[in-house]
């Protein structure tokens, strides 16, 4: 078991090191910069957001790291998510991208207290992954039943049914506005109905394979946003 968790570190350990070079890439490449703020305090937040979480749960749930790292299209089981994973990709890269070119190009006049109050949303949204990840250790990256899981339905599960896309939700609103740039709502914009149809199609798989899902869906109302939806 020593062996197979130090395994999964340094997998873990090393996905990061490579995302964390892509990352700065795709943040300064387009911008043309390294005198970019908006982008190093939205790295700041975000890497030391993702670190931590890493950290804490390579500790206490390895399995679930396990989970999460298999991810992405070929993950996948159903056809449909294969697509709207993609999709989902692509929108983020440009929703980082994006950012960089408004800035080179001075396109957008984002207020620095703009700034530094998305970068708490984005904050924010971290800590919702950590509590949703902490309440249920089955939350995969990708969609999947397996043997004896359970349906969880306390904490941040009691008030929406996908609190994981709530604070995916927060993310895509606050990255652009963190990273000075209007524009990137546009990005946003596209990225909500793609999330929504996720989301749909996953509970469609949890209905049809989670035993008690149904039950859960007909106490706990709202999918994504508190008494809207």
């Amino acid at each position: 078991m020593t062996g197979d968790l130090t395994a999964i570190d340094r997998k873990a350990w090393a996905r990061s090191a490579l995302g964390l070079f892509v990352f700065a890439l795709v943040l300064f490449v387009p911008a043309g910069s390294l005198r970019f703020w908006q982008a190093w305090v939205y790295g700041f937040v975000f890497v030391s957001a993702s670190i931590a979480t890493s950290v804490y749960f390579l500790k206490h749930d390895p399995k679930l790291i396990e989970r999460r790292m298999r991810a992405g299209p070929a993950a996948e089981q159903e056809p449909a998510q294969k697509i709207i994973v993609t999709i989902i990709l692509f929108e983020f890269l440009v929703l980082l991208v994006l950012p960089g070119i408004d800035h080179r190009w001075h396109w957008s006049r984002v207020p620095a207290w703009l700034v530094f109050a998305a970068n708490t949303g984005v904050a924010v949204s971290f800590f919702a992954f950590f509590m949703v990840l902490k309440q249920n250790s089955y939350a995969a990256s990708t969609i999947r039943v397996e043997a004896n899981q359970p349906v969880i339905s306390t904490g941040l599960y009691g008030i929406v049914r996908h609190p994981l896309y709530s604070g995916a939700l927060l993310l895509l609103v606050c990255t652009p506005l963190a990273l000075g740039s209007y524009w990137g709502l546009l990005v946003t914009l596209a990225a909500v109905p793609v999330l929504a149809w996720r989301l749909l199609d996953e509970e469609r798989f949890l209905r049809r394979n989670l035993p008690g899902y149904s039950d859960y869906c007909r106490v706990t109302r709202f999918r994504l946003i508190p008494g809207i939806w």
